[in-house]
């Protein structure tokens, strides 16, 4: 794969200027404001808006927004979702926004919810993985953040203090990891990188340090009736990991700067849907997300009921 990418040499890793020929060969190609920020209006209604930085790509047009529940009840468990740290993964930003435009209200009395809906919009706009750096954000999660987006979120986070119970990050597996990401990621770095064969369906990514089984499978039972759950592949696997139960890999989240790795909130899972399928639509795909939130978060009110029994 390092020979076939139209930037670099091939076995040399990029420097600055390969990395700016990258950068300036991306153009936006939908709207920030109009898909993100203006659907976020609702809001206002039950969350509190909070502007926690802005990328230096361009301040005035990515303003980077979190919501944050207005009735803070300290005793209540504290909800962390993540939209968007992939750009590209439409349903993953989507999928955050429906969800607390219809139905959060729904769960504000027994639960505190802090969103991030899209943490990369400079990706949202131009559907890149990366960031302008060329940096993936979603291995950037330790430490300070080794990107702008990641050490923003990481920032907010540590001055509102909160200890999360659960954190749903929204995720999608595209066709052009193989066609674009990947061959992409081999040059910049100068390393062969695997294709895999992609998963026709949703699956999720536990952290192999807090698996949480039972609530892995609430998510995918949730999920199940609105779109398939991917099948094991060839090697009967899925992108390469082995299978702990229908639909669910694991990940070492915190080792590799996984979103999901950066709270220490027990119930913690990466969605992953597949929007190239001939079997579903953009909506199809929203609805995949909303439903694996509501499915993980009946199983923590279930929890809940049953421990106060």
């Amino acid at each position: 794969m390092t020979d076939t990418y139209p930037i670099g040499t091939p076995g040399t890793p990029w420097g600055d200027a390969e990395k700016k020929e990258w950068r300036q060969a991306q153009q936006a190609r939908r709207s920030y404001a109009q898909e993100v920020l203006k659907r976020l209006e609702p809001l206002h209604a039950h969350f509190e808006f909070i502007e926690y930085g802005a990328l230096s790509v361009a301040p005035d047009r990515y303003p980077l927004i979190a919501v944050k529940s207005t009735r803070w009840e300290p005793d209540r468990p504290s909800i962390l979702i993540t939209g968007g740290v992939h750009g590209y993964e439409t349903s993953g930003v989507q999928g955050a926004i429906r969800f607390l435009t219809t139905q959060a209200p729904v769960y504000l009395e027994a639960v505190n919810i802090l969103a991030f809906p899209c943490v990369s919009p400079w990706g949202y706009e131009t559907i890149n993985r990366w960031n302008p750096a060329a940096i993936d954000p979603n291995r950037s999660f330790s430490g300070s953040g080794g990107s702008e987006e990641a050490a923003a979120v990481i920032r907010l986070l540590d001055t509102q203090d909160i200890a999360f119970t659960v954190h749903f990050d929204l995720h999608e597996t595209t066709d052009t990891d193989n066609t674009e990401f990947r061959p992409a990621l081999a040059a910049r770095d100068a390393k062969p990188q695997d294709v895999w064969q992609i998963p026709d369906g949703f699956y999720t990514v536990a952290d192999s340090e807090r698996p949480e089984p039972g609530f892995q499978r609430a998510i995918i039972e949730s999920v199940e009736p609105v779109t398939a759950i991917a099948p094991p592949d060839d090697a009967g696997r899925l992108i390469g990991e082995p299978i702990q139960q229908k639909g669910v890999i694991t990940y070492p989240a915190r080792a590799l700067g996984l979103c999901m790795g950066v709270t220490a909130a027990r119930f913690v899972t990466t969605t992953e849907m597949y929007p190239d399928s001939p079997r579903v639509d953009d909506e199809n795909c929203i609805q995949a997300q909303v439903a694996a939130v509501r499915g993980g978060l009946r199983y923590l009110v279930q929890s809940m009921e049953a421990y106060s029994r």
